[in-house]
């Protein structure tokens, strides 16, 4: 069946990259808050709902006017059934949103380039990313590209914890309808090398370099993951129907 998921673009180098051929089963409705397009309320978003990431910080609200109203519909959607996927900024917005904490520019410092993912036990079983972890080994560790220095510090109660990284702890989490990943499953070379120019303090060959050594790998990852999300948006949008 068609179904629908509102995605909202926070940046404009913050795309949805990858994601654009992933999620190309669903009727795609662009919200570009960057711009100063209206977000949707709850009831307008369709059948999902995906928040990408930005340069913004969860509290930004001066620099970013509409994160006040992003932040009370991530709450709106995961406390309602609406599938959510929150990516980088995304995640930490339905953290603070839920009632968690981000530490801006978190003294662990900018974790940058591709990093091991542990994922937890309740992964294994979890809607979305079970399909992805369940075939690992015992150890249950993936590679994801990245590039962030604020972080989830506090998850929200309630939230089930599903994965970590060396430098920080909450890397993916699920709270009511709703999945955050501090990581960015989607992003390919071009965008990775356009957010390290404007960083400015990392190393962009050396991140690239990592990224390129694992690109196959990243992406089936990436698109396993994704692809999760898409069935369950599609199982949920289904039983509504059947309902």
């Amino acid at each position: 069946m068609t179904f629908v998921l509102t995605v909202v673009q926070n940046a404009p180098d913050v795309p949805l990259d990858r994601l654009e051929g992933w999620l190309q089963d669903a009727t795609l409705r662009v919200v570009r808050a960057d711009l100063g397009e209206t977000l949707p309320s709850v009831a307008e978003l369709g059948d999902g709902l995906v928040v990408l990431g930005g340069h913004q910080n969860a509290y930004d609200d001066e620099v970013a006017p509409w994160l006040p109203t992003l932040r009370a519909l991530l709450a709106d959607a995961s406390r309602s059934g609406v599938p959510t996927l929150g990516i980088c900024l995304g995640a930490q917005l339905l953290a603070v949103a839920r009632g968690g904490q981000v530490a801006v520019a978190a003294p662990p410092g900018t974790e940058a380039g591709v990093v091991p993912i542990f994922w937890r036990h309740e992964a294994v079983s979890d809607a979305v990313l079970g399909p992805l972890v369940a075939g690992l080994s015992e150890r249950r560790v993936t590679w994801q590209p990245t590039l962030h220095s604020d972080a989830v510090v506090d998850l929200p109660a309630g939230a089930v914890w599903l994965a970590s990284s060396n430098q920080y702890p909450y890397q993916a989490f699920r709270i009511g309808s709703a999945w955050g990943v501090q990581f960015h499953p989607e992003a390919s070379t071009t965008t990775l090398r356009d957010w390290a120019t404007w960083d400015g303090g990392v190393d962009t060959e050396a991140l690239l370099a990592d990224y390129a050594a694992r690109e196959a790998e990243l992406v089936e990852i990436g698109e396993t993951l994704v692809g999760g999300f898409v069935d369950h948006v599609r199982a949920t949008a289904e039983q509504r129907v059947d309902a």
